[in-house]
């Protein structure tokens, strides 16, 4: 009996992947909403809900001086930095980052 049920629980499983594109499970979760990965990357850059372009960009420098892989960070960490700094700067309606505002040369 519990390997019927067993087997069955799977084929509903792989056919609920097969037609809709997802497992149930993360169907289930539901979709991760805008303002949540929004206050996600506030929070990793440490930045207020009212920050402007300057102060996400510096924030972003400090946080990048800190996970760089040559200072004992690891990749992800500085792709989650610019994750979070893009994502902001988007919310903002600000155009994306320039060369020189990397570089930190404001000529």
């Amino acid at each position: 009996m519990i390997i019927k049920i067993t087997v069955i629980l799977l084929a509903v499983t792989l056919l609920f992947r097969w037609a809709i594109g997802v497992w149930p499970w993360v169907y289930a979760a539901g979709p991760d909403s805008r303002p949540r990965k929004l206050q996600s990357a506030r929070d990793l850059l440490r930045v207020s809900p009212k920050a402007d372009r300057a102060e996400i960009l510096a924030a972003h420098r400090l946080l990048i001086t800190r996970v760089h892989p040559d200072r004992g960070g690891t990749n992800n960490q500085v792709h989650a930095a610019n994750d979070a700094r893009d994502l902001l700067l988007d919310d903002l309606g600000e155009p994306p980052v320039s060369t020189d505002e990397i570089d930190g040369d404001k000529d």
